[in-house]
């Protein structure tokens, strides 16, 4: 079996992605969990450039890894200085790393226009370079930056640049497609003349994906013989980003049968991927391939009936292979099967032919209609499915809510209160609150009016609160007349529940989810009671 190595650049390529962030313990923690994935070489910056890199390696240098090598990165010496007395070099070999890569300039233009000197004294720069660096450490890497727009203007001088570094000791070049811009085909026609210039070299892919193409043209030069990949967790990097090698690596084991990080570290991948994302503060892209949320949920009913028969009619490999699961939503456009499948998830059998199914996906498309999203909110989606069943919670009964707001021109603040009126086991509780605004009002005020039978209550806590302006929902007006959907996240000592309520007013809409937010802890703690052994 044909292997590959993987070389990652999340630390170094990846960090330089407009509002990704990483301090020196955080980059520390993520080249931990890419050793644990089983990384070959994890590039972690340029010592040469800041501060926080250079820190990075003098950290490091009392980290043990199991399987990645690190690698330190930086250009070839400045035009006006050599190789011995360069500060860039210096700074590379002050890392102390096993391995060091090293870009330099294999477009004419770049040498001529971006460095300001002839060409061949750039063939002069990443020879002396490398063989300086080669004498002196284990493993040379060379990144032929702009490869490929170098090859496509001047084919001839682009392989005399690699030529230079292969000559002078680079255990590895890497065509890079530093613009982003290649075609595969282009990809193809480059590789088949490095390979005829110079067949006994190693080669490398290094990808851009300002084209959408860098995953394409990464698998393509592996295709085409080369034997190192870079890339970057979930795709980060500069412009469009590097090739995600959340995708690349999926796709050399599952579909082209080439070894990277072996399968059983494959199912590790979608923790990783959220691990970097959640590091670097950045929200997961939920329809991310293989390790998105999205990856394998179905909507349509036509495809959630065909999932249940053969999860390959709709899934192109197996979700638990990267670590991801399968995940059937609810929507205007969910059939009978999404019933079935939701409420199966929820702990509730219901066969085709029982009436409950078809009580439910009218009322589901009725409230879809209107802006509601159960796929989101599968506690009201619970809550629901109980009413339908005829098992509708009472723990208490909603008569009257007043919520007032109200600012003078000498307050900084407006004053909020709000006043509930419940019935609690046959007895009427008359409650007020003041609060930060009108929803903590009536939030603090029905509590209030619980509390006294529902103690648990008191550790219920709000994790999260979205209101969505809705267009084109049913009677919507538009503008602030507008439906608002809101979604509230609430939290236990157990788990976490989304509810939702949509209406044109907020309060309103505020009111739902947090009635269906404190049923559902309600009916949860009932259900864990009757599980307790006694």
């Amino acid at each position: 079996m044909k292997k590959v190595t993987i070389y990652d650049t999340t630390l170094r390529d990846g960090a330089q992605a407009e509002e990704l962030n990483l301090a020196t313990q955080d980059k520390i923690r993520i080249a931990h969990k890419l050793d644990e994935l089983g990384i070959h070489y994890i590039e972690a910056g340029w010592p040469g450039s800041n501060p926080t890199d250079k820190k990075f390696f003098d950290k490091i240098k009392g980290h043990t890894f199991e399987n990645a090598k690190i690698a330190a990165f930086g250009s070839t010496h400045f035009s006006k200085t050599t190789a011995e007395n360069d500060p860039n070099l210096a700074a590379l070999l002050a890392a102390e790393t096993s391995v060091l890569t090293i870009f330099g300039k294999c477009w004419d233009l770049h040498a001529t226009t971006a460095l300001g000197i002839s060409l061949e004294r750039n063939l002069e720069l990443i020879s002396n370079s490398v063989s300086y660096l080669n004498k002196r450490v284990d493993e040379i890497i060379f990144d032929a930056e702009h490869f490929f727009d170098g090859f496509r203007n001047n084919p001839d001088y682009a392989i005399k640049a690699i030529k230079a570094a292969h000559d002078a000791g680079a255990s590895r070049l890497v065509l890079c497609d530093t613009n982003g811009g290649t075609l595969t085909s282009e990809i193809t026609k480059a590789v088949k003349a490095v390979q005829k210039a110079l067949p006994d070299a190693q080669l490398g892919i290094h990808a851009h994906n300002d084209s959408e193409l860098a995953v394409a043209n990464s698998l393509e030069a592996i295709r085409m013989g080369a034997t190192q990949v870079q890339g970057t967790i979930n795709g980060y990097g500069e412009r469009c980003g590097n090739a995600n090698l959340c995708s690349v690596i999926p796709n050399l084991e599952l579909k082209m049968g080439i070894e990277t990080i072996g399968k059983d570290n494959l199912t590790r991948l979608l923790t990783i991927s959220h691990f970097v994302s959640e590091t670097a503060n950045l929200r997961p892209f939920m329809r991310q391939p293989f390790v998105g949320t999205s990856a394998f949920a179905h909507k349509g009913g036509i495809h959630v009936s065909a999932i249940l028969k053969d999860s390959r009619t709709y899934e192109h490999i197996d979700p638990q292979l990267v670590g991801n699961e399968q995940r059937v939503l609810l929507s205007d456009q969910a059939g009978k099967s999404n019933i079935i499948f939701k409420a199966k998830e929820l702990g509730y059998n219901l066969g085709k032919e029982d009436p409950t199914v078809n009580t439910l996906l009218k009322e589901l498309k009725q409230k879809e209609s209107m802006g509601y999203e159960y796929s989101v909110a599968d506690a009201s989606f619970e809550l629901m499915l109980l009413k339908a069943l005829g098992k509708p919670l009472d723990y208490f009964n909603f008569q009257n809510f007043f919520v007032v707001d109200a600012k003078r021109e000498e307050d900084p603040e407006p004053f909020t209160e709000a006043t509930v009126i419940i019935n609690v086991k046959g007895q009427i509780e008359h409650t007020a609150a003041t609060g930060m605004g009108p929803v903590n009002a009536l939030d603090r005020a029905l509590r209030k009016g619980l509390e006294r039978f529902y103690p648990q209550l008191g550790e219920v806590r709000l994790l999260d609160f979205k209101v969505r302006v809705l267009s084109g929902a049913v009677r919507d007006t538009g503008g602030t007349a507008s439906f608002v959907r809101v979604l509230i996240e609430t939290g236990d000592k157990h788990e976490r529940w989304t509810t939702m309520g949509v209406s044109h007013n907020i309060i309103e809409a505020s009111w739902q989810a947090v009635v269906d937010a404190i049923n559902y802890k309600l009916f949860k703690d009932d259900i864990r009671r009757e599980q307790k052994p006694k």
